[in-house]
């Protein structure tokens, strides 16, 4: 049969249509959280300083903006216990919009305008799934799109459970950007079927864990990271420092680092068991197309050092002497190890699962 002839190229171009048109709403997402974060005052913003000083950490007024008849209310910042520290209570920032009617109504529309874009991608990948009639995440241009729409879904998951994560919305705009960009250029690939390899029912399974753990694992680098400058922050002003301005009105509105390092213990501790399946399920698979479980394959050996790497910062996030800072950082290796298993592997190395179509 050819194999040309089976792909249906309408639905292969209005897939592509629908990545670049997603690309253009995330845009002005990106956009409208840039004017959220300006917009928002800092006068607004409950001084961290005062917190760590003891005269307020446990007073914080609930910020409640009238304007033209209509209310924005967000919520009163929640006092919490540094895990890494354990000596003080520091409460958590209102937001990017600093608690102001103007900077939250810019998040209500960077919200509502990557809710818009995560629609449209997610068609862009139903529509390149029907243009084959197989699972859309059979090379790494495929794998791109699927994994940026399934990150983004997660963060909206997290937001319709009201769970405080609108900060991660610019990071997560950002890099889907510079995810899709990357896709749309240098690792398009025509709409094709299979090679005979990837024939099996274990591509929806194995690969698709795959993408939901990496889209999982990265808000939760994504957390580390804020996590690190918002520890850095606190420390300075515990030690009698004084932070720029810039620096002051961007830590002020994120979560406290206590918040930020228990949002991403809690991610990575979430998604590793289905992590742990993901390996299982690729080495039956392997056993089912090459007759054997294992056999120290690229991409076998840094998915078991990406495990290993996530286990150790699990276990060291768990033991008091390594809370904090040290177990950040293993957490940012082990998202390194996933990130380099993805694309390193997939283009330097050549191995039995080389499919990515560059």
């Amino acid at each position: 049969m050819n194999l040309a002839a089976a792909t249906n190229e309408s639905l292969a171009h209005t897939s592509n249509v629908l990545i670049y048109s997603s690309m253009a709403v995330y845009t002005l997402a990106f956009f409208a959280h840039i004017a959220e974060w300006v917009l928002g005052s800092r006068s607004k913003v409950g001084r961290t300083a005062a917190a760590l000083s003891g005269s307020a950490a446990g007073a914080s007024a609930p910020v409640v903006v009238a304007q033209g008849g209509s209310t924005a209310v967000l919520e009163r910042p929640k006092v919490v216990t540094r895990s890494a520290a354990g000596t003080r209570d520091v409460p958590d920032g209102p937001g990017a919009a600093g608690g102001t009617f103007k900077g939250d109504l810019w998040g209500r529309i960077a919200v509502s305008l990557t809710v818009v874009a995560f629609a449209v991608e997610a068609g862009g990948v139903i529509t390149r799934a029907l243009s084959v009639q197989r699972a859309p995440w059979a090379n790494m241009y495929e794998f791109s799109i699927t994994f940026s729409t399934v990150a983004v879904g997660s963060y909206l998951v997290l937001l319709a459970l009201k769970k405080n994560v609108r900060w991660i919305g610019l990071p997560l705009v950002t890099t889907v950007l510079l995810d899709l960009g990357i896709a749309v250029t240098t690792l398009y690939t025509d709409s094709d079927q299979l090679v005979p390899a990837l024939h099996s029912y274990w591509l929806w399974i194995h690969v698709s864990t795959a993408i939901i753990c990496g889209a999982v694992f990265y808000l939760g680098a994504v957390g580390t990271v804020l996590y690190l400058f918002r520890d850095s922050y606190e420390n300075k002003l515990a030690g009698g420092g004084t932070p720029g301005k810039f620096a002051a009105s961007v830590m002020e509105r994120l979560p406290s680092a206590s918040s930020l390092d228990k949002f991403s213990y809690r991610i990575n501790a979430a998604v590793f068991p289905l992590w742990t399946f993901t390996i299982i399920a690729g080495a039956i698979w392997a056993g089912d197309a090459w007759g054997r479980y294992w056999g120290w394959d690229p991409k076998e050996v840094w998915s078991f050092i990406t495990w290993v790497a996530y286990a150790a910062y699990l276990h060291a996030r768990a033991t008091a002497g390594w809370k904090g800072r040290k177990a950040a950082y293993l957490a940012l290796v082990a998202f390194g190890c996933w990130l380099f298993n993805y694309y390193g592997v997939n283009i330097f190395v050549t191995g039995l699962h080389s499919y990515a179509g560059v």
